[in-house]
């Protein structure tokens, strides 16, 4: 379905590997085959993640403009505008990110390790401003560019997650291609996949991509956001505007977007005890690593949703890996212990 998209790549070649986490199913009463797609694993700019599926694709938009840095947004402890550095850095360009106050969160060390240090370290011109969350175009990207203009600079916009980007989608439309091809490999079949969601594109992208076989609706989204409503609009515009870009020739319908709402709280960034509990398995089964930002809330919908018998015994689950452990440093007092 990408065949005419030209892709850049920053990830590693061939697919991302699918793991069996068997330890964990066990520890669920073993109802249900859990596996993991590791997108945490997928390149060596910067420890990787989703975000650099979709940028693969907005990459060769970004050198055919001719512009000279890359300007994007993303809270304090932002995946997305740690991936805009890496980028950045490797096709030779400058960057400006805005880094949001999105986490009501106060870590002495918060704005100081983890994504944002590593951001820094790869040359990121990165300011920190107060404006709260929202997952929406935002005033403060926008002054941003303005200012890489009035240097005399060209700016590359990319909104917060590459999500409202024309291009935003495309990435998790080839994770879902790449999936089938490796169901065949392993000769099974997915029943569901579950994904943690914010800005929509991931989601939105898996949703094109899976709606070729009829799985569009088997796409969980597991919100973390807080703002439900606004993130399933999003989720929505961007699912058929990338439905209608790469040709799919079939309408997305509201019931294909399914997004469950309980397990946001307390706030966005901010994990519930239940988050941290559902990390602490996870890491203790598995010793796969979750944030309490992203992974530890999708994680958390999973293992209650299991638990609840929400998926029928006998279900093949993938946990789709998105990374974001480095965040974890800004929440070392919360994790001091383990």
């Amino acid at each position: 379905m990408l065949e005419k998209f030209p892709r850049y790549p920053l990830t590693f070649d061939g697919p991302t590997p699918i793991e069996k986490l068997g330890r964990l199913s066990a520890y669920l009463g073993g109802k249900v085959d859990i596996y993991a797609k590791r997108d945490d694993c997928n390149s060596g700019l910067a420890l990787g993640g989703n975000k650099l599926r979709k940028l693969e694709y907005i990459v060769p938009d970004i050198l055919a403009s001719g512009a000279d840095t890359l300007v994007s947004i993303g809270g304090v402890q932002s995946n997305h505008t740690r991936m805009v550095a890496a980028t950045a850095a490797k096709l030779g360009l400058k960057c400006r990110l805005v880094q949001e106050s999105w986490v009501p969160h106060e870590d002495a060390v918060y704005d100081r390790v983890g994504n944002i240090l590593l951001t820094r370290l790869m040359g990121a011109d990165s300011r920190i401003v107060e404006d709260g969350f929202d997952i929406g175009i935002r005033r403060s990207w926008e002054e941003a560019m303005q200012s890489v203009r009035d240097e005399g600079g060209i700016p590359y916009g990319i909104p917060a997650g590459a999500s409202v980007h024309k291009l935003g989608g495309l990435g998790y439309v080839g994770f879902a291609e790449e999936v089938r091809a490796q169901e065949v490999a392993l000769g099974l079949h997915f029943d569901h996949i579950i994904v943690c969601v914010v800005t929509g594109s991931t989601q939105a992208g898996m949703v094109v991509g899976f709606k070729a076989d009829g799985r569009a609706h088997r796409v969980i989204g597991i919100d973390g956001s807080g703002t439900p409503e606004q993130l399933r609009s999003q989720v929505t515009q961007i699912a058929r505007n990338t439905a209608a870009l790469i040709g799919l020739g079939q309408e997305i319908a509201e019931s294909d977007i399914v997004i469950n709402p309980d397990y946001a709280y307390p706030a966005y960034g901010i994990p519930s005890r239940e988050t941290s509990e559902a990390m602490r398995i996870t890491a203790r089964t598995e010793a796969m690593i979750t944030d309490p930002v992203y992974e530890g809330k999708s994680m958390q919908g999973m293992i209650d949703l299991i638990r609840k018998d929400f998926f029928p015994a006998g279900s093949k689950l993938l946990y789709a890996h998105l990374g974001g452990a480095p965040a974890l440093n800004g929440y070392a007092y919360t994790y001091r212990n383990g």
